[in-house]
């Protein structure tokens, strides 16, 4: 593409831009997120935490890269974003197969920027002859800044493919993607290329960081850790991403083990699957630890350890997110937003089958004390918890993972 040098008048307007886009309203990057993630070809990086964390940090780091580019040389051509935000999420994308709905996340974001760009532009001048040229000239830049860091983001990917292609962790990638795509392969093959058991019950796990800056060392390090709260157990870890790690055990994992070592590893979360048996239970567990992990990441929850067991009937409450609050609402009224005491109470006196004195000993308090808590949350409810406890109860849980630290 030839290139002109604007006019002095059009460099000081584009400057000007460029300096309003460096510090980006939340509208615009909400507004690039839900396009760069949106669609059904893009579904699987949108329902993956990991992913989506990553095409968000490209999205803001690349709209910051022309916008400093075009402070420091305004309406000149802008070289390609590269950095490790950009390799990083290059390596993700090439192991879990989706380079081609990735590129096209950028042609969506693209769209998005010349929209925001044009209010901006209109903001700066009212001169029309002005404003053409001002437009003519930042998106054709905007248009060549994507195609440049497209084609660099394809050649990353491509070198990351060959790399992938090859060695030890390629064949047990492999393996892993046959046996959980159902492909026809004998348990004895299998078992010899990842050196697990098949045939045993299995506990999957899905262990990841959505930190930019994570230290990815504890990925493995919480592997490790999954085996030792597991006891006497084979332990299979494949490496999914940079970012994630898909653990199979062939027993279960102490979770109050996990979660207090959990402690030392602040940057990792862990998702278990159901026990299950055999190759069939290998595939079943470990989709049951994704969808617990994408619960978590839907309800935008905190938690940091979260098994299938526990949470699989949140994780088909909240499919509809926007009817799941609706219900959550309804269902609580005041109580939804009461201190944790309350909320607690109701929860654990309702997991004990409404028996007061079993429920306080689990909380570790008084029998008087709990009733009050309970006579305090009846009052915010509704309705009264006698009418409708499974209600309540589905509530509250909904309430406990969405947004919930732990």
């Amino acid at each position: 593409m030839s290139w002109i040098a604007p006019s002095p008048r059009i460099r000081k307007l584009i400057r000007q831009g460029a300096e309003i886009v460096l510090t980006p309203r939340p509208e615009w990057l909400a507004e690039l997120d839900a396009a760069t993630l949106a669609g059904e070809q893009r579904m699987p990086i949108a329902e993956d935490p990991v992913l989506s964390a990553g095409i968000r940090r490209a999205n803001r780091a690349n709209l910051l890269h022309w916008a400093a580019a075009n402070i420091n040389l305004p309406g000149a051509p802008v070289p390609a974003h590269e950095s490790e935000v950009t390799r990083a999420i290059a390596r993700d994308i090439v192991r879990r197969g989706l380079a081609e709905p990735a590129l096209d996340s950028y042609r969506a974001g693209e769209s998005v920027a010349v929209r925001v760009w044009t209010r901006i532009a209109c903001s700066l001048t009212g001169d029309h002859e002005e404003l053409a040229e001002l437009l003519d000239v930042s998106l054709r830049s905007i248009s060549d800044f994507v195609d440049r860091t497209v084609a660099a983001m394809s050649a990353q990917m491509n070198a990351e493919l060959t790399e992938l292609t090859s060695g030890t962790h390629a064949e047990r990638r492999a393996t892993v993607t046959l046996l959980l795509d159902g492909a026809p392969m004998t348990r004895r093959r299998a078992e010899a290329r990842l050196g697990y058991p098949l045939d045993a019950t299995h506990i999957a796990a899905v262990v990841w960081t959505d930190a930019p800056d994570a230290e990815l060392r504890q990925l493995d390090r919480a592997a490790d850790l999954l085996a030792a709260a597991a006891g006497p157990s084979h332990l299979l870890s494949v490496m999914a991403s940079d970012a994630t790690r898909w653990v199979w055990l062939t027993a279960r994992p102490d979770t109050d083990r996990v979660r207090a070592g959990l402690g030392r590893l602040p940057a990792v979360r862990v998702a278990l699957g159901s026990a299950a048996p055999g190759v069939d239970g290998f595939r079943r567990s470990h989709l049951d630890a994704l969808t617990t992990q994408r619960m978590l990441a839907r309800l935008a929850s905190a938690q940091r350890l979260a098994s299938h067991d526990e949470v699989e009937l949140v994780a088909l409450l909240s499919q509809d997110l926007e009817r799941a609050d609706r219900f959550v609402q309804r269902t609580l009224g005041d109580l939804e937003h009461a201190p944790d005491d309350l909320t607690e109470a109701v929860r654990a006196f309702l997991a004990e089958q409404c028996n007061a004195s079993r429920a306080a000993t689990r909380l570790f308090t008084h029998r008087n004390t709990l009733l009050r808590r309970l006579n305090r949350a009846d009052r915010l409810l509704p309705r009264p918890l006698a009418e409708h406890p499974l209600d309540v109860a589905a509530a509250l849980e909904i309430r406990h993972w969405r947004g919930s630290a732990g």
